[in-house]
């Protein structure tokens, strides 16, 4: 699992690498320029990064499958244990009490206690 470990993260640093010297859609690249004193040609490193841009994406996402699969496998225990749930005790409630028909104004001062 190491192994496959080291070569997803191989695989992520070309991939990245390899898209960043690609050019772009106005033609400037991020490396190397787009002149024809670049490194691949005027145009000869599009079919060159294009394949090779595709075959890492697809080691990537298959080094990703399987780096999740066995993980899952790895981990197939819930993080909620079996345990018994544990009810509250019931506490006993007061029986409900009539509510009076005429209620004091809300606001209403209160009496001043004797003395």
């Amino acid at each position: 699992m190491t192994a496959l470990l080291i070569v997803h993260v191989f695989v992520c640093v070309f991939l990245v690498c390899v898209i960043l010297l690609q050019s772009g859609k106005a033609d400037f690249g991020i490396g190397f320029g787009s002149s024809s004193q670049s490194i691949f040609g005027s145009k000869g490193a599009g079919n060159f990064l294009t394949k090779t841009t595709s075959v890492c994406a697809i080691v990537f996402l298959v080094t990703s499958f399987i780096l999740t699969r066995a993980r899952m496998m790895e981990y197939k225990q819930s993080v909620i244990k079996d345990e018994p749930v544990k009810e509250a005790p019931k506490q006993p409630t007061a029986p409900l009490t009539p509510v009076p028909d005429k209620q004091a104004p809300v606001n209403a001062v209160p009496p001043a206690p004797k003395k």
